[in-house]
Parts: structure tokens; C-alpha cells; sequence
């Protein structure tokens, strides 16, 4: 009885317990005291009593458990899952644990059905709020995932994420976006990308009712099913999403119907029976194994609390709350577990009492771990670097595209982990014909045409950097670049700093305008592109710089988006001369001197500041930024130090483009150097126009920029 009298002094201690604690004080007191008084079979000695060991012990795929094998393992761990959640409601009560505190009541049974089969480390797998059961199923130990709701210092993210938004990227479980459908296609890509470099892994990802009506869930469904990735797509229908009745979500009989769209296999099944879940999973994964193509499987299950902990669900039907707790599938697991497994009910008690000493023990521990410290906690939003040393490389008299595609061939040749994927890419050469020829040279699994979806393609390749591969993306337009902004920008941007792992991507962003192609092909988007944290921006201008900002945007560790203006496609032709040192070419440009002003200009702009001082007319220092960071900008800085004047020349609207930021930290670096204020010139805060006349009068050009330097400087040249 000592162990009871020390757990319930520490409840008394941490907390005054509610009643649903007292309640569970007498059980574990009374159900102690059985434990002691009675004999204890064979079955219930034979299963595990270390809290950890419950959500480990049992095989996976392709081992198929039979019934009694399966209650062994599943009724603990859905025990164990249903318990933690009635103490992390009791602890946010108590102000012990923050957040959005997701309740999982009545998602045990397909949480841990689904999760069962799958092998930690070598399926890739994506689970979304819901799902804590199945993390826990998957590696993650009942003390991390309380660390986690609790913020400490012990946490698995170090308390910078939010308590349900944590994965273990090392063994491929990913951490969860919010975005509901944007964690679909990271696992497909994580699992075409494992399948690819030889590994034979299936992938899981998870999505609700709701979720399903999100256009990512399509895209991450197509492209499995076009690219024949074997994963399995679960729909965990509870009937609402957050308060909004499927009724309201969508209009087919089961949303597992859809398979058929997509060419696959698709399944309904009863979420509230762990068993006949783990049966459809393991089949599915049979049927893949043999045919790798996704599944579509809908668990049908129930909701037993509102959506989080600070929901009273008042607009659920009382008659439907009361239906939904009759089909408690904790309970209905607890009933399988004791006729498939020959259990009385006093032995099972006397089990659960020491599973649940074992989950206070572990809240006990936790409560007690310091809170994190924000001295000691990395913020870094960026992987550390290592540049190789690669072939150097020189060309005399190229343009652009010449020097894109030299360095994707390039980069392609030395590298087999590497892949080029887009629209358009394969066959056509990409718009414009800066892939030409590669798929000719490296094959279709290597040049990747891909269907239209922005969003999907990046959580793809964003799963594929996970598992050996390095993608490269070209968006058809930058323009097109906006319908990834969560994939891209909150995503793949925050990986590094939520999963603490590298995400090598290099994205390709044909821009600008000056080509006469209107307001939906003709946007540069760097100003959108550069708020985002962890994405690591490239403005090239000449071929030198071209050939060098995809090299280190491919070789960084980090997500990498290259901006290439189409005007400078077919711009001045240029020498490359690259001697393969990496660590040199995060560096602003500068193409001539001069004391008078720091012309800063970005993209196509350059040409136009360069045409203006030309003759050395004007004794001006023109700069090219080439890294959009304020960690490179020194050179700059310097330069404006010496003139005391800066112009800043950019093609995007005033309030679009990067120039009012760069003025704003020129002017905080530099504030008593200055001897006038800087000017910023743009284009106006408008679309693109199409008609050549409306774009040429829309762009910046020379003479505008020989205005403003006459204007800063007080000198004017004829």
C-alpha cells in the first residue's frame, strides 16, 4: 500500500484533485488492493508492465496479428492513450499545461489500429491533432508526449512548438502542419523517395472529415496515385469538424467513393473496432506490396469530447452525445480484450492500476522538469553549412538559360540522389527550355514532369529531402509560387526549426516582367518570399551569378529559392569562371565604383542602373544584393558609409518589393553617414499590365533612375 499512499500524496501535493481525480484515486486504491489479493492468470503476467514497453512489444508488418496476439497489444495501448487524455484535461484545468490541448477521446481504436503495422524509422509516416495514440504506437514515449503538452524543458521540441504539433523527423514521424492537408503529400514524397533509394517502406498519413474537403488532400492523392506511391491515406470520420456537421462537408455517400476518381483502392470501415482497422491497414499494405499504389481508407468513429479542451460541444445533439458514448471504443476494446484473451475483469483491473501508476509516475516526473530556457533553447531557423568542394567550371560568352541548364546537368551528373520535378520539365524542356535536354540525358525518374499542384509538389519534396533525395522544384511562374505559400513558407521554411532536421530543397522561380505576358505571369514575389523565415533567397543577374546561385542553393542544407528574371533569359551574354569554392558566393555584386551614390538595384533593374551611369557619367557604385539577407548586406552598408546617399531601384510595386526594407535597414546601419534621405523606386503598386506600351510605361527604366541620381547627388549630366 506504500505506492498507493505516495501517488495519492502527490496529487494532493501538485493540485486539489476535481472529482474525476478522486475518482480515479479510489480506483487505483481499490483496484491496488484486488492486485494484491488475488491470482494473477498467465496472459496478464505474460503482457507488458513498463509503461514504455506497451506501445513497443508487438511485431509489425508483414507479420499479421490474429485476434488475441492483437487485444494483447492494442487494449493497453488504447487504455494507456484514453488515460492520458483524461489527465492532460484534468492538468489544463489546473493551468499545468497550455495550448490547444486536442482530446482524442473516441479516436484510440483507429489511432491505434492504423498505427500498428507500421515500423518506426522505415515507413514515413504524417499524423495529424488527433492521433496521439498512434504516436505513441509509433516510438514516441508516453513521457516525451507529456513533456510536449507541458512545454518544458524535456519536451521533444524544447518547447517551441505547439503540444500537438510534434513528430520525431529522424525516424520519419513527421511533425504536423496545421494546415489541414498539407502533411499529406510529405509522406507520399517521403515514401516515393525511400522506395527510391531501395528502402521497401509504406507510408501513412492521416486527414478528418473535414480536412478532406481541402484542395491538398487532392493534390497529395492524384500525385500518389499518378507517381504509384504505397501509402495509406486514412479519413478519421468523426462527424464533425470542429463544430461544423460532415452534413455541411460534403455530399457523397462515403468519402472513401472518392478512391475511385483517383484509379485506387478505397475502403470504409468501422473506426470504432481497433481490430477491423488493423485488418484493413495490413491488408491494404499486403495488397501494396504486390502492386504499390495508395489506399484510401475512412474509419468511421466518434468524438467524445468537443474539438479541444476548451470546447463544451454544445452543438452537438444531446441525443447524439449520448449514442457516441454507448460506442466508447475504449470500452468496447477493454470487452474484446477479455474474451479473445481468456481475462476476467478483477485481472484486467489489476493491470490497468499498474498502467495507470506507471502514466502518474511519468506525469510526476514531468511536473517536476524545469521550464525551458530561452539561453540555452535553439532558435535557428537555419541547418548549419557545409559546403563541399565541387568541379570548378568555366564557359565563355553564355546567356542565362545556358548557365541554368549547364548547372542542373551539372549537379544532376554528380549527384543521384538529385531529381528535377515541375511542370513541363521532361519532354518540353520546361517554358523555357532551361531543362532542355536533361530527361534526353538522366530519364524520367530523375526529370520529373508533375501534375498541376504547386502545394503538393513542395510537401512532396519536402518528404523526398527527408529520405535521401534532393529535389529541385521550378514553379512554371513565380507567379505560381503563391498557391505553396503554407508548404513553402511555413512548412518547409520551419522544418529545420521545429524538426531539428535539414530540408535540402532548391526551388526555381522564373520571374518578372518585360516579356509582354500580363499580371498572372509576370510577378518576382521576392518581397512575399523573404518574410517568411528559414527560406534562404538568390537574385541573380549575370550568368556567373546564375551558375553560382544554383550550385549553393542545391549544396545548402537549407530551402533554397532562386529568382530568374525571364527578361535576363535571353539577357547579356557573360563568362562563368567558377573555381568550386562555395564558401565565396554569399556575397552582394558590385559592377562599378563610385563616391557620389550606392545604387542598390535588384533583378532586371541592374541592366537599367548599369545603362544609366554608363560612360562613367555619374560616379555611382552599382550593387546586386545576390543574397536577399541583411547578414550579407556589410559591403553595401560599407559602401553607403562612404557615398552618404543610396537610391534603391527595384522592379516590383513600391510596397511589394524588398526596397522600403532595405532603405529601413540602411537607414538604421548607416543613419549618421547619410546626407540626404534615400529614395526608392518602383514600379506602381498595380498588376502587370499586358498591352507593351502599358508595360514598358510601367517599368522602371534609365532615365527615371538618371532623374533620381541627378536629384540625390545635385549634379546633372547631359
Amino acid at each position: 500500500m506504500g505506492k498507493v499512499k505516495i501517488f495519492k500524496s502527490h496529487f494532493k501535493k501538485q493540485y486539489y484533485p476535481s472529482t474525476t481525480t478522486k475518482i480515479i484515486l479510489y480506483c487505483t486504491i481499490r483496484s491496488t488492493i484486488i492486485m494484491e489479493a488475488m491470482p494473477i492468470s498467465t496472459v496478464i503476467k505474460s503482457l507488458p508492465r513498463d509503461l514504455d514497453a506497451v506501445f513497443t512489444g508487438f511485431p509489425r508488418f508483414p507479420k499479421r496479428l490474429g485476434k488475441e496476439e492483437f487485444w494483447r497489444a492494442a487494449y493497453p495501448a488504447m487504455y494507456v492513450s484514453r488515460q492520458m487524455d483524461i489527465r492532460m484535461k484534468e492538468l489544463f484545468r489546473r493551468g499545468l499545461v497550455k495550448g490547444t490541448v486536442i482530446l482524442i477521446s473516441g479516436n484510440e481504436a483507429s489511432s491505434v489500429g492504423m498505427a500498428m503495422p507500421f515500423r518506426p524509422g522505415k515507413d514515413p509516416v504524417a499524423l495529424l491533432h488527433r492521433n496521439l495514440a498512434a504516436h505513441l504506437t509509433l516510438g514516441c514515449s508516453p513521457y516525451s508526449a507529456i513533456c510536449q503538452y507541458m512545454a518544458n524543458a524535456d519536451s521533444p521540441t524544447h518547447g517551441k512548438e505547439g503540444n500537438v504539433h510534434f513528430g520525431d523527423a529522424a525516424n520519419l514521424r513527421f511533425p504536423m502542419l496545421s494546415h489541414l492537408g498539407g502533411m499529406l503529400a510529405v509522406a507520399v514524397g517521403g515514401t516515393w523517395s525511400a522506395r527510391r533509394n531501395g528502402q521497401d517502406a509504406f507510408g501513412l498519413t492521416v486527414i478528418g472529415d473535414g480536412g478532406s474537403s481541402t484542395g491538398q488532400f487532392h493534390e497529395s492523392l492524384n500525385m500518389a496515385s499518378v507517381h504509384r506511391v504505397p501509402v495509406v491515406f486514412i479519413v478519421e470520420n468523426n462527424g464533425y469538424a470542429f463544430s461544423t456537421p460532415v452534413k455541411d462537408q460534403y455530399n457523397c455517400k462515403k468519402l472513401s467513393d472518392r478512391a475511385i476518381g483517383y484509379g485506387i483502392t478505397g475502403k470504409t470501415v468501422n473506426g470504432l473496432d481497433a481490430f477491423e482497422v488493423y485488418t484493413a491497414v495490413v491488408d491494404a499494405m499486403e495488397l501494396m506490396a504486390g502492386d504499390p499504389q495508395p489506399v484510401l481508407i475512412e474509419t468511421m468513429t466518434v468524438r467524445l469530447e468537443g474539438h479541444a479542451v476548451y470546447d463544451n460541444a454544445e452543438y452537438v445533439p444531446a441525443d447524439v452525445k449520448a449514442a457516441n458514448l454507448a460506442k466508447d471504443p475504449v470500452n468496447l476494446a477493454r470487452a474484446a480484450f477479455m474474451n479473445n484473451c481468456g481475462v476476467g475483469d478483477d485481472e484486467l483491473t489489476s493491470l490497468e492500476t499498474t498502467l495507470l501508476a506507471g502514466l502518474d509516475e511519468e506525469i510526476r516526473k514531468a511536473l517536476n522538469v524545469a521550464r525551458p530556457s530561452a539561453a540555452s533553447v535553439s532558435m535557428d531557423v537555419f541547418a548549419p553549412a557545409k559546403y563541399p568542394s565541387i568541379k570548378p567550371y568555366s564557359a565563355q560568352n553564355v546567356r542565362n538559360t545556358n548557365a541554368i541548364n549547364t548547372a542542373l546537368e551539372h549537379i544532376l551528373a554528380e549527384n543521384p540522389d538529385a531529381f528535377v520535378c515541375g511542370q513541363d520539365v521532361g519532354l518540353y524542356g520546361s517554358p523555357f527550355k532551361t531543362c532542355k535536354g536533361l530527361i534526353d540525358k538522366f530519364g524520367a525518374d530523375r526529370v520529373i514532369d508533375t501534375p498541376i499542384c504547386e502545394a503538393g509538389t513542395v510537401g512532396f519534396c519536402l518528404g523526398a529531402s527527408q529520405t535521401g533525395s534532393r529535389p529541385i522544384v521550378e514553379f512554371q511562374f513565380a507567379d505560381f509560387s503563391t498557391e505553396a505559400v503554407s508548404q513553402l513558407g511555413l512548412n518547409a521554411g520551419t522544418w529545420f526549426f521545429r524538426a531539428d532536421r535539414p530540408a535540402p530543397l532548391l526551388f526555381r522561380l522564373p520571374c518578372g516582367a518585360g516579356v509582354t505576358l500580363g499580371a498572372f505571369h509576370s510577378g518576382e514575389f521576392e518581397g512575399l518570399w523573404s518574410r517568411f523565415p528559414g527560406l534562404k533567397l538568390f537574385y541573380p543577374v549575370t550568368p556567373q551569378e546564375t551558375y553560382e546561385a544554383l550550385m549553393i542553393g542545391f549544396y545548402d542544407p537549407n530551402p533554397c529559392v532562386v529568382f530568374e528574371h525571364k527578361l535576363l533569359y535571353w539577357g547579356k551574354p557573360g563568362d562563368i569562371e567558377f573555381d568550386g569554392d562555395l564558401e565565396k558566393v554569399c556575397r552582394p555584386r558590385k559592377y562599378v565604383s563610385g563616391d557620389a551614390v550606392t545604387i542598390v538595384a535588384i533583378g532586371a533593374m541592374v541592366e537599367q542602373a548599369l545603362n544609366a551611369v554608363d560612360g562613367k557619367k555619374y560616379s555611382a557604385e552599382v550593387w546586386n544584393p545576390f543574397i536577399l539577407d541583411k547578414s550579407s548586406f556589410g559591403p553595401i552598408f560599407e559602401s553607403i558609409r562612404k557615398t552618404g546617399r543610396l537610391l534603391v531601384v527595384q522592379e516590383s510595386g513600391e510596397t511589394a518589393g524588398l526596397g522600403d526594407h532595405f532603405i529601413s535597414l540602411a537607414v538604421m546601419e548607416c543613419f549618421d553617414r547619410l546626407k540626404c534621405a534615400p529614395v526608392l523606386i518602383g514600379a506602381p503598386d498595380t498588376p502587370v499590365p499586358f498591352a507593351r506600351e502599358l508595360e514598358a510605361a510601367f517599368l522602371p527604366d534609365s532615365d527615371r533612375i538618371r532623374r533620381a541620381i541627378e536629384k540625390l547627388t545635385g549634379e546633372e549630366k547631359q
